[in-house]
């Protein structure tokens, strides 16, 4: 028998060679997942996996009507909210002062707090009289209005508002008191209602921002349906004060005189520039999806994840914003998990 001797360049040598070992194992993998088990079938088994889907759609058309039931069940529920929001704006706004009953909620700081405050301080806390002995000073806030800049610290704390916060919003943001969803049934949608006290910024009390929602299935992709969604909305005009309007900066610029090109005169431009009061003046765009560009449909995504935001979660649980127990439970979370991941480290590097 004669002796075969193994092809050089074709040999066994890759398989020693872990790089390109992995390339093949990546190339095998990628060809796997290209392979569809579905484009396979038999006939007969493809006919029946297409009744699956007709009874899908069966199903999605019941499951419009659940949306649309409980869009309704919202609306009729967000009545029964309102007082209860009412008595949050009167409270933050300083127009009403809660009684010792109302303010009866276990707090978990509340002994700490009261042990960090030495009598020292304590006596320095109590009523100073003025130099003409009828007038007093309250060191320990007594003369505090409300709960000032409740909804700006709600901002902060809240990611997705809060990363499109401006350091030249946050003045305007402390005369914001309240903010209402009012929901709509018919056409399904919903409108939120910022309400400022008088600024030096804008003379508007309410700014508001509409959206437009949809429920139904596509003809042409109806097992894309993941609900209801927001599909349009509109801002409103802000009346903005003079070299007040922080959406845009003035800029100068040079511009040469076209009929003398050594004449340059300075001009003063205006420029956007990023902004929270964005949010108010959204991009107009066509209604059919196929003609938005990409820039201005991911800006539209962005403002409509936000008005979500503000409308389930941030007027609803505003509070826990403020407070920072739903931001700290997130951080909180990270830091668990990096701490797991930190001991698992240590301990690999331990047992080798």
């Amino acid at each position: 028998m004669a002796n075969v001797k193994p092809d050089v360049e074709t040999g066994d040598a890759p398989l020693n060679d872990p790089k390109a070992l992995a390339e093949l194992q990546n190339k095998v993998l990628e060809m796997m997942q290209a392979v569809n088990p579905y484009d396979h079938l038999p006939k007969v088994v493809k006919k029946r996996v297409k009744a699956l889907k007709k009874l899908q759609v069966e199903r999605l058309k019941m499951e419009v009507k659940f949306h649309e039931e409980m869009h309704a069940l919202e609306c009729k529920y967000a009545q029964m909210y309102q007082p209860i929001y009412d008595k949050r704006m009167k409270i933050v706004a300083g127009e009403y002062e809660p009684n010792d009953d109302e303010c009866d909620f276990p707090s978990d700081t509340e002994e700490e707090d009261e042990d960090k405050l030495s009598e020292d301080v304590k006596d320095k806390v109590n009523i100073k009289k003025g130099d003409k002995g009828d007038e007093a000073m309250d060191t320990d806030g007594q003369d505090t209005k409300g709960i000032p800049s409740f909804w700006l610290q709600v901002f902060r704390n809240c990611d997705i508002v809060g990363e499109n916060l401006q350091e030249h919003d946050e003045p305007i943001l402390s005369h914001l008191q309240d903010i209402k969803v009012i929901h709509r049934e018919n056409p399904m949608g919903f409108t939120i209602e910022f309400y400022f006290s008088e600024n030096e910024y804008f003379t508007d009390r309410v700014l508001t921002k509409s959206y437009e929602m949809k429920c139904a299935l596509d003809p042409e992709d109806p097992l894309s349906f993941e609900g209801a969604e927001i599909y349009k909305c509109a801002g409103c005009t802000i009346n903005w004060k003079p070299g007040k309007n922080v959406t845009v900066k003035t800029v100068q610029k040079k511009q040469k005189n076209k009929n003398n090109p050594k004449q340059v005169r300075t001009v003063q431009k205006e420029k956007p520039q990023d902004s929270f009061f964005n949010f108010f003046n959204p991009p107009t765009v066509s209604e059919n999806p196929d003609e938005v560009d990409e820039n201005d449909q991911a800006l539209l995504q962005a403002d409509f994840e936000m008005g979500e935001v503000i409308r389930t979660q941030l007027v609803p649980r505003a509070v826990l914003y403020f407070t920072g127990e739903l931001y700290d439970d997130e951080d909180e979370d990270d830091e668990d998990e990096e701490l797991d991941d930190d001991d698992l480290d240590d301990e690999d590097l331990e047992d080798e």
